[in-house]
């Protein structure tokens, strides 16, 4: 359960980091993403899904 809670709170801040620091630039990112095909956001969506659980699980095996 505290890994989940750890997952959420680093999103939140990097989504935050990016609104903070960036606005104008985050208008120009989703642009570009409804320019992209459904099935190319697909595999990106499905690749930063993989990385995601990657990295939680090596940061779980590294930490225990």
């Amino acid at each position: 359960m505290s890994t989940i809670i750890l997952a959420i709170g680093l999103v939140l801040t990097v989504e935050g980091l990016v609104f903070a620091l960036a606005p104008s630039r985050l208008e120009d990112v989703l642009e570009m993403l409804r320019k992209m095909t459904p099935e190319s956001r697909r595999a990106i969506g499905l690749a930063a899904l993989s990385v995601g659980v990657f990295l939680i699980w090596l940061a779980k095996t590294i930490g225990s």
